[in-house]
């Protein structure tokens, strides 16, 4: 499901091993691209906005693109696997790279 903002992907599937619950109180800005779990979904923010999910990370890669012909990057249906990468790699990816 693209969710509760522009792009905002509810990934279920997750390992319930890392399930937690939402925040009891909500953030009032989460940094666009920030990654969350609440309950047993993975959540992905693709701009800046309020959010109650426990952040576990940040994706390099752009959610939403209001300005492109297909805005969201996932599709319904789409398998998504996370994994770590470093500072460097993450500055290379968002073009930050010195």
């Amino acid at each position: 499901m693209i969710g509760f903002c522009p792009g905002f992907p509810f990934l279920g599937g997750m390992d319930p091993r890392i399930a937690t619950p939402r925040r009891q109180t909500p953030r009032l800005a989460i940094p666009a691209r920030s990654i969350g779990i609440a309950g047993q979904q993975t959540g992905g923010y693709p701009i800046s906005t309020p959010g109650g999910w426990q952040i576990i990370g940040r994706s390099a890669i752009e959610m939403f693109d209001a300005s492109a012909e297909n805005p969201t990057l996932l599709k319904a249906g789409d398998i998504v696997h996370f994994r770590s990468i470093t500072p460097e790699e993450y500055a290379e990816m968002r073009g930050d790279a010195k």
